[in-house]
C-alpha cells in the first residue's frame, strides 16, 4: 500500500479519504483529528503530496504528483453533523487498521459503507428520551425532588417532540431549540402560579443543561488551541446561536409570566447544592450516563462515561469547599476529567471525547443561564449581565480545561488528542 499510486487508484483513495474525513466531522470529531485521520489514510494508499483543508461544512484534499502527472482537488461536503460516538469508534478503528496496512481499498470502502448505514445502538424508545433523561438528571442533581424531576423530564420530552414535528416540517433548527426551552420553562412558570411547594426552576435548568451544546463548545476551544481558527470561529458561532436559541425560549416565555404577575422571583432558580450528598452524586452519575445515551455512546464505554460524571462533580465540590473560585474550581475539575478520560480512552483504544463529553454535563451553566433571563425580564439589566457572563465564564472554563487536561497526557507520551488512532 506504500507505492505510489496510479491516478485511477490515486482518485479511489482520495475519494475514501474524503469520505472517512466527512463521516468524522458529521459525528462530531475535531476538526485537528480530523485533518490527521484523512492525512494517515490517504499515505497508507500511497498518495502522500496532499494537503487537506477541514472546516465545519467543507472538506477539501489536494494531490499534487511528483511525476508530473496532472494534480486533482476533491471537495466533499458535510451536510449534516450530529453528534454520534458509536460512529465515531468505528471510524476511529477503521482508519487504525487502514495505517497499520490491515486493510486493502476495497475493503475499507466495503467496511465505511457499513459504518455509514450503521444498527441503532440504543432502542429507538431511549433514543427518543435521551434529553428528557438529562433533564431529569439535572433536576435531580440541583435538589428537585421527584416531582420536579417527573415534570422536568415530561416537559423536555414534549420540547423535542415539538422539535421533532417542526423539523419535519422544515422549521430551522434554532426555532426548534426555542421552542424546546420554552416548553420547559412554561411547565416550572405553571407549577409556581399554581403554587405546587417544589423547586419549579429546577425543571428549566434541566430543560437548559439538555438542549447546551457540550461537544460543539470542547470543539470550538479545541480547534482554537490547535490554530484551526477559520473552524473555531465557526464553531462558536454555532454555540452562540444555539445559546440564542435557548435564552429566547426562557426570555419570551418568562416576559409573559412577568407581565401576569406570577410570583416568579431570582430566589425560584436553584443551583445544584456544593455537596457530595446521595442526591448530587446520583444526580451526577445520571448525567454522564444520560449525556452518553444521548450522544450514543456504545453500550460498553457508558459506564466509564457515567462513571465520569461522578468524578467531575466531585472534584470541584472538593475545590469549591477549599474555597476556589468557581471557574477556577471548573476549569480544573474539566482538566481532571480530560486527563484521566485520555488515559481510561488511550487504554481502550477510542477517542477520548466518549468519555470526556458526557461526563461534562454536572458542569454546564444551566442555573446561571436562565437566572440571567430572570434578571434580565425582572429589570435588573446589571444583574442579569452579571449571570451571563457567569454562564460563558463557566463554558469557556469547561472547554479549556478538557483540552488542557487531554494534551497534558500527549505532554506525558500518550496518544491525546489529534494523535492518530493506532491499535497496539
Amino acid at each position: 500500500m506504500n507505492e505510489p499510486a496510479p491516478d485511477a487508484d490515486a482518485n479511489r483513495a482520495i475519494s475514501l479519504t474524503l469520505r472517512v474525513g466527512e463521516l468524522m466531522l458529521a459525528s462530531g470529531e475535531g476538526t485537528e483529528n480530523v485533518t490527521n485521520a484523512m492525512r494517515a489514510v490517504a499515505r497508507a494508499y500511497g498518495v502522500r503530496r496532499i494537503e487537506v483543508d477541514v472546516n465545519l461544512s467543507a472538506l477539501t484534499l489536494s494531490n499534487v504528483p511528483d511525476d508530473g502527472s496532472p494534480p486533482v482537488t476533491a471537495e466533499r461536503r458535510v451536510r449534516r453533523r450530529e453528534p454520534d460516538f458509536a460512529h465515531l469508534v468505528e471510524l476511529h478503528d477503521l482508519v487504525a487498521e487502514i495505517t497499520a496496512r490491515e486493510l486493502a481499498p476495497t475493503e475499507a470502502r466495503r467496511r465505511l459503507r457499513r459504518i455509514d448505514r450503521p444498527a441503532p445502538v440504543h432502542p429507538p424508545w431511549m433514543a427518543a428520551t435521551a434529553p428528557a433523561l438529562v433533564a431529569a438528571s439535572a433536576a435531580v442533581l440541583t435538589g428537585g425532588g421527584p416531582v420536579v424531576t417527573l415534570a422536568a423530564f415530561v416537559a423536555t420530552l414534549l420540547g423535542d417532540r415539538a422539535g421533532t414535528w417542526l423539523a419535519r416540517r422544515g422549521v430551522a433548527e434554532f426555532f426548534r431549540t426555542a421552542v424546546a426551552s420554552a416548553v420547559g420553562t412554561a411547565t416550572a412558570v405553571l407549577m409556581i402560579w399554581q403554587p405546587v411547594p417544589v423547586q419549579a426552576s429546577a425543571i428549566v435548568v434541566g430543560a437548559v443543561i439538555a438542549l447546551l451544546p457540550g461537544r460543539s463548545l470542547v470543539a470550538c476551544v479545541q480547534d482554537g488551541i490547535a490554530g484551526e481558527y477559520v473552524t473555531a470561529t465557526a464553531r462558536l458561532a454555532e454555540v452562540v446561536f444555539v445559546v440564542t436559541a435557548v435564552l429566547s425560549g426562557i426570555g419570551f416565555v418568562l416576559t409573559f409570566a412577568v407581565r401576569a404577575d406570577v410570583p416568579i422571583t431570582v430566589q425560584n432558580a436553584p443551583t445544584a447544592p456544593l455537596s457530595l450528598a446521595a442526591p448530587q452524586l446520583l444526580g451526577a452519575l445520571m448525567l454522564g450516563l444520560t449525556f452518553a445515551l444521548a450522544l450514543r455512546v456504545p453500550p460498553r464505554l457508558i459506564p466509564p462515561a457515567a462513571v465520569g460524571g461522578l468524578v467531575i462533580w466531585s472534584v470541584y465540590v472538593g475545590l469549591r469547599w477549599l474555597g476556589w473560585p468557581a471557574v477556577l474550581a471548573t476549569a480544573v475539575a474539566a482538566a481532571a476529567i480530560g486527563l484521566l478520560g485520555s488515559v481510561y480512552a488511550d487504554r481502550v483504544r477510542v477517542p477520548p471525547m466518549v468519555f470526556v463529553i458526557p461526563a461534562i454535563g454536572p458542569l454546564l451553566p444551566g442555573s446561571a443561564l436562565f437566572r440571567g433571563m430572570l434578571k434580565l425580564n425582572l429589570g435588573d439589566v446589571t444583574g442579569g449581565t452579571h449571570y451571563l457572563i457567569e454562564a460563558l465564564s463557566a463554558a469557556l472554563a469547561i472547554g479549556a480545561g478538557v483540552i488542557l487536561g487531554m494534551n497534558v497526557l500527549r505532554a506525558l507520551g500518550g496518544r491525546g488528542p489529534g494523535r492518530r488512532t493506532r491499535r497496539s
